[in-house]
């Protein structure tokens, strides 16, 4: 198991809340990362279709601690892959499942989430090398069709819901196998402040223990890493 894909595994067994923070900016985007932090999130995500992103991965992998994985969503290039691992990215998020990608970012040493919508999609991404699937749009794949998915796709593979997740959402998902949310305008909206969102962020830590029965239930219920080929 490569370092990478050890924190990986350790993160989300703390915490499989995964903030997004599509239209971040690098001037508030500490701020926000310690509040999301201080919530007991564990995982950060900055889309790189917002202002300056690579410039926010970088300010928040040097100002949160070593256990807490920063990285780059809406990665739809290899080329892209590159950047993010210069300015300290650590995970790949994408809203697709590009075996190039994949290969490219595991290549560089970083973990890889790729959006898949059908079984045939997700196989052809664990081929590639993903570490957790995400499953996108989360709204065209809910509960009973995820629980469908656990039947071929065990654990410890990692089945990640994003797209319109809510806190009230969460303890259905969990019942049909979810591992873990990427959240999105109901955690972080542009303009939102730090206490805004460490309002928000609180919400969703309360359904996360609420439905998997605090983080050391989780952890010993939910393994997040699928290991590189």
């Amino acid at each position: 198991m490569n370092p990478i894909d050890k924190n990986l595994f350790n993160t989300m067994q703390h915490c499989g809340l995964i903030a997004i923070l599509r239209g971040v900016q690098p001037h508030e985007v500490v701020a926000i990362g310690h509040a999301l932090y201080d919530a007991g999130f564990r995982i950060i995500e900055v889309p790189l279709n917002s202002p300056e992103p690579l410039a926010s991965i970088r300010a928040l992998r040097d100002a949160l601690p070593a256990d807490c994985l920063v990285g780059a969503g809406t990665v739809l290039t290899p080329e892209a892959c590159a950047d993010v691992a210069v300015a300290g990215g650590q995970i790949i998020v994408m809203p697709h499942s590009d075996p190039q990608v994949i290969r490219t970012a595991r290549a560089a040493g970083m973990a890889c989430a790729p959006g898949v919508a059908t079984l045939t999609e997700a196989y052809a991404a664990l081929a590639a090398g993903a570490n957790m699937l995400k499953l996108f749009p989360a709204e065209a794949l809910p509960p009973h069709v995820l629980k469908a998915w656990r039947a071929v796709i065990t654990p410890p593979m990692a089945l990640v819901p994003v797209g319109g997740i809510v806190p009230e959402a969460i303890a259905t998902y969990a019942a049909a196998g979810a591992s873990g949310f990427g959240l999105g305008s109901a955690l972080y909206r542009p303009g939102d402040t730090a206490p805004d969102v460490a309002r928000q962020a609180a919400a969703f830590m309360q359904a996360w223990r609420g439905a998997y029965g605090g983080a050391s239930s989780a952890a010993s219920s939910i393994s997040a890493l699928h290991p590189a080929p």
